[in-house]
């Protein structure tokens, strides 16, 4: 089994926003276009039924993730690029782990826990309004990387807990059954930014204060705009780590204007004139992407048979292992 092949997935419940572009986007598309890359991209429809009740939200998300991807450069060709749920076997197989998952390990995860901890605080019953969705979601998504045997998880710093579960789910069933699965390894790139939003805060569909990634440039302009800052004035020195404008800015900049507008805020830069510069930083890296992205949403058929062919490939993968697994559980044909 391969332990190089990459995996990433992205929940469809929004709009996708500049965080998710360099934190996560950006990177995997670069990471999947090197050569002798492997990798797995996937709309992770199935966890969005964790926290949206939305059905057509859940559809456009869907859509305006997929184009995103494409707009943005993914060769659908070489990377395997398809939607959770046109993959049967791994619902099926996130039961089988189900049966091999401690709950005390379900119990440590962050997800729940915060829900938890907000019912207590708010003198509820500790699991008020916790679904078995919510609960039980790090086996589901265990179930997406074991199928597919991803060995290198790119993910965020608070995301590694699912990957080193996945990790103790995978050893259980290999320990219990037959060595299947690829132990998982999380990989995190300290150099991927995890930009802040317009308050401040991580930029986050949580938080409501994401910059959408394809804006137009009014809209974005507007935006850019809109985050926030001290009341320094034109002439005071800024301080360039304790700024949401400057670190946008080093995610998009190359080092040497990075370097630049270090000095720029030293030498008291105006806040209009830093954020007029970073809208046009943005603008100029995103804009031909943004009229691709706008084309790819105007046709979703050519959207949909690109996510169909790379189901197909996905279910190459998929279909044998999951004949392996019931095999080594006993399940199945009683003949042979």
């Amino acid at each position: 089994m391969s332990t190089e092949r990459v995996l990433t997935g992205i929940t469809t419940t929004g709009t996708p926003h500049l965080g998710n572009y360099v934190g996560a986007i950006r990177p995997s598309i670069e990471a999947a276009n090197t050569a002798g890359a492997e990798s797995f991209f996937f709309l992770a429809d199935y966890h969005a039924l964790i926290k949206c009740q939305d059905p057509a939200l859940i559809r456009q998300s869907s859509k305006e993730i997929a184009a995103t991807w494409m707009a943005l450069g993914l060769d659908t060709q070489k990377a395997v690029f398809y939607r959770q749920s046109d993959i049967p076997q791994i619902p099926e197989l996130t039961w089988i782990l189900c049966c091999n998952a401690a709950k005390g390990l379900m119990n440590r995860a962050h997800a729940y826990k915060a829900a938890v901890s907000a019912n207590e605080e708010a003198g509820e019953d500790p699991d008020h309004a916790v679904t078995v969705g919510l609960f039980s979601y790090p086996v589901l998504m265990a179930a997406d990387i074991l199928m597919f045997n991803g060995g290198k998880i790119p993910v965020g710093r608070d995301q590694i807990q699912h990957v080193e579960m996945a990790r103790d789910i995978a050893q259980r069933f290999n320990h219990n059954f037959e060595d299947l699965f690829t132990l998982p390894e999380a990989v995190v790139d300290d150099s991927v930014a995890v930009l802040q939003g317009l308050d401040g805060r991580k930029m986050s569909k949580s938080y409501n204060n994401t910059i959408p990634l394809f804006l137009e440039e009014k809209p974005l302009r507007k935006a850019i705009n809109k985050i926030k800052t001290n009341l320094l004035e034109p002439g005071e020195p800024k301080d360039p780590d304790e700024s949401t404008v400057f670190q946008v800015w080093a995610a998009f900049a190359s080092e040497s204007e990075t370097e630049r507008m270090r000095d720029e805020f030293a030498n008291g830069i105006a806040w209009g004139e830093a954020k007029k510069q970073l809208f046009e930083l943005v603008n100029n890296e995103l804009a031909d992407a943004r009229v691709r992205y706008r084309e790819l949403l105007n046709d979703p058929e050519h959207i949909e048979r690109v996510l169909q062919a790379g189901a197909q490939r996905a279910r190459d993968y998929s279909v044998p292992l999951m004949e392996k697994v019931r095999a080594a559980v006993g399940i199945g044909s009683i003949v042979g």
